[in-house]
């Protein structure tokens, strides 16, 4: 499969992460010569937080990792690529079972201590037969980095996907890394993708359930490739607790702030590089939008454009067709006046006030179009509501 053109040119240098382990193992079940099973354990005492997808056909790993998330406890994560476990019915749940049994009574751990995540095809039943043979091997080598374990995870990715951060907490440095995959299937509702955020902060669960849910809300919510939503979305965020700052057990304590910037920053980074992995992406768009009622409405707005066929035909034939934008703003009818609709290409004016700008120039927006990286703003009107989304 040939690398996507907006790939980032190297995967970056992850640090470990006191407290995590890695391990990456090639079952062999449907990729040839490369990993497909990756371990995370978890220092005893880690907590842990997750989101998941709201599909009405989620999958069977995600019901249960749900159920883990709300005690916020976990000692490891298992997660196979290659088979979603998704729409397999009792059977699916039935692998579920099988291979947190399989691989706790060989960890020493409860069952229901183990997060499972799995990707790949739907309908097909998965066979943890072929899985479990590798687990103690799994278990006796844990010392993988987070490269191999990223490379683990993928399906129909072009590249592996990572990004970290450090920050402080009341003089204490912490560390912050993830891993992501997704490149088809894409879409905010949660977003369609699996992703590992791993720190060595002393954070309750009550803590990162917060910090998660408003991290995913800019990043991995924000974002489209294809407007379809998964059966398998999954974002987890450890916290092994091994850094030597003081426990923070409030999610409104201002020793969080940095943190908090941190792992947006960490979020984001992941999110946009599974847009620039979208199938068949030529083009990284950014989508800004301001004046709207509220966030929510300018979310919507901005998921409109970034989500038209014909908006994406026009980008990708580098064709300066604007008024497909306009297009996909009014066709949501959600009240927005057309006088009030403002649209920048390229930092270039097009319309103002629902109107084409007086001696409007199409040279330098078509030379933008042109561009890896295309930047579209519009405004709606007055109101306080923006949201920034990439396709």
């Amino acid at each position: 499969m040939n690398r996507s053109p907006l790939a980032p040119k190297r995967f970056p240098d992850l640090p470990k992460v006191s407290g995590i382990k890695l391990a990456t193992a090639a079952s062999g079940a449907r990729y040839k010569g490369r990993d497909d099973l990756l371990l995370i354990t978890l220092a005893p005492n880690s907590n842990v937080a997750g989101v998941f997808t709201k599909s009405d056909t989620a999958a069977a790993p995600v019901c249960w990792s749900q159920r883990i998330a709300k005690t916020g406890k976990a000692a490891a994560i298992i997660t196979n690529a290659g088979n979603a476990n998704a729409f397999t019915g009792n059977l699916g749940n039935k692998a579920v079972h099988d291979m947190v049994s399989s691989l706790a009574a060989i960890l020493e751990c409860d069952a229901n201590a183990i997060m499972v995540a799995s990707t790949g095809v739907i309908g097909e039943p998965l066979d943890v037969g072929v899985l479990a043979p590798y687990f103690s091997s799994l278990v006796d080598n844990q010392t993988a980095n987070w490269h191999a374990a990223a490379n683990a995870i993928m399906t129909t990715d072009t590249f592996a996907k990572g990004a970290h951060a450090s920050c402080i907490i009341e003089g204490v440095e912490v560390t912050l890394c993830g891993i992501a995959k997704g490149s088809g299937m894409i879409a905010p509702n949660m977003a369609t993708m699996l992703c590992y955020v791993a720190t060595d902060a002393a954070l309750s669960a009550p803590v990162l359930e917060q910090c998660l849910h408003d991290a995913n809300d800019n990043s991995f919510n924000a974002i489209t490739v294809d407007s379809d939503t998964s059966t398998n979305d999954s974002v987890f965020l450890m916290a092994s607790g091994t850094a030597a700052n003081r426990p923070i057990t409030d999610p409104h304590d201002p020793a969080l702030n940095d943190f908090i910037t941190a792992l947006e920053a960490v979020m984001r980074d992941l999110a946009i590089q599974i847009v620039r992995d979208g199938e068949g992406a030529t083009k990284l768009v950014t989508i800004d939008v301001t004046g709207a009622n509220n966030k929510v409405a300018a979310r919507q707005i901005g998921l409109a454009i970034g989500n038209s066929p014909l908006v994406k035909t026009a980008i990708a034939g580098e064709d300066a067709n604007w008024g497909r934008i306009v297009m996909a703003i009014g066709k949501l009818g959600i009240g927005i006046s057309a006088n009030d609709i403002s649209i920048d290409i390229g930092g270039y004016p097009v319309a103002r006030h629902g109107m084409r700008v007086a001696n409007y120039d199409e040279t330098p927006i078509a030379a933008h179009m042109k561009n890896q990286i295309i930047d579209i703003k519009v405004t709606v009107g007055t109101g306080d509501g923006k949201a920034r989304v990439w396709t």
